[in-house]
């Protein structure tokens, strides 16, 4: 909520004053980011709704809670980008054909108009940085999501500030040019969130680097001959495995469930996000393994 809170903030006052001087410095580019941080601050607050929900607690209908609200909130955010990457994509290109066709003309942007781009180039750089180390720490897609378009912004508030620029030396029609440059890696970066968020909901883990950690923590439990299969299902920010391991067939229900209990206490200690673990055992008939005996796990294709 902080992350959100200080990027709905930042863009109120960017939107504002992006709009406003873009208009009255005549810079398409400034105009078309300033629309970007008007999106900015729909979706952000439709984030701030979907992470408040995020927060229910477990009931008799969602057992896991309400926490994958967050990976919904990123597809969201998602939606936005794109949708704003299109409309200004679309303005720019008119804005080029109108000046390069003489449809219309242009004196240039003001100094205004450069000096508020290069604002927002300054602001947005550390709301990326805030925005990811909070992302990072809480293993929130829909953070993660803010964060790259927060370096989106610096991307575009860049290429406004850029086509300024070169529009007061005579070029004017590189101002509405950089906007369609900026609508290119804004549908780009739309693009990155849609399907990250859609691989959550899907449930496309775990990874490579997921499976290794599994193994690797699992490496020196005693009883463990093999590592058969790990599934994890993400919900928000948490995980919940589903491991199948091949214990010795001559031990005893009562030892296999030792073993399990063992792998889910590691698991959830030795894995950050890991909120439950389920375990499935059976016998295997490769060597002869007694209780307390460590063996070299081994993952089976």
């Amino acid at each position: 909520m902080l992350a959100v809170n200080v990027g709905l903030v930042a863009n109120l006052f960017l939107a504002a004053i992006k709009t406003t001087i873009g208009m009255l410095g005549h810079s398409p580019a400034l105009l078309a980011d300033g629309i970007m941080s008007t999106s900015d601050v729909a979706y952000y607050v439709t984030v701030a709704i979907f992470i408040r929900l995020a927060r229910k607690p477990a009931d008799e209908e969602h057992p896991y809670g309400h926490s994958q609200m967050e990976s919904i909130a990123a597809l969201v955010i998602g939606s936005f980008v794109l949708t704003t990457g299109v409309a200004i994509l679309w303005n720019s290109v008119n804005g080029v054909y109108d000046l390069m066709t003489g449809q219309r003309s242009s004196e240039g942007a003001t100094l205004a108009a450069l000096a508020v781009a290069i604002l927002s180039i300054v602001l947005k750089i550390g709301l990326t940085v805030f925005t990811r180390q909070i992302g990072r720490q809480t293993n929130s897609a829909a953070v993660m999501a803010m964060a790259y378009d927060h370096r989106n912004d610096i991307f575009s508030a860049t290429a406004a500030a850029v086509g300024i620029f070169l529009g007061q030396r005579g070029l004017p029609w590189v101002d509405p040019l950089a906007g369609a440059l900026v609508a290119l890696v804004i549908l780009r970066t739309g693009i990155e969130i849609l399907r990250s968020s859609s691989a959550d909901l899907m449930d496309t883990v775990p990874g490579r680097a997921l499976a290794q950690e599994v193994r690797e923590a699992l490496h020196d439990v005693p009883g463990i001959q093999q590592l058969e299969a790990v599934h994890a299902h993400r919900f928000g920010p948490y995980l919940v495995l589903n491991v199948t391991i091949g214990i010795d067939a001559r031990l005893s229900v009562a030892e296999g469930d030792m073993i399990a209990s063992k792998v889910e206490e590691v698991l959830c200690r030795r894995i950050e996000f890991v909120r439950q673990v389920y375990v499935h055992y059976h016998p295997t008939k490769r060597g002869q393994l007694v209780a307390g005996q460590k063996t070299p796990i081994q993952i089976i294709p």
